[in-house]
């Protein structure tokens, strides 16, 4: 699974990071983020950081979702 995150660079953004790490234990699955410094912002059309994009489509954006959060959202996509 790959996903973006935009806003990687600020403090939110790391802990969306670590959320991600947990999640990825838990679901035992690899999940690849690519992070995107909030300087590009713009090129994807965000005005929140920071968001979290999967599959193209905006998922959350300027919060910081726990790891239940993303583990239900991230079961969603993958059934």
């Amino acid at each position: 699974m790959h996903l973006k995150l935009i806003g990687s660079d600020c403090s939110n953004g790391i802990k969306i990071i670590k959320n991600i790490k947990k999640a990825e234990k838990d679901l035992k699955m690899k999940i690849n983020v690519e992070e995107v410094p909030i300087s590009l912002k713009e090129k994807y059309n965000i005005k929140v950081v920071p968001t979290l994009i999967i599959d193209g489509k905006k998922i959350f954006e300027g919060f910081v979702p726990t790891e239940k959060e993303l583990i239900r959202k991230l079961k969603e996509i993958n059934v």
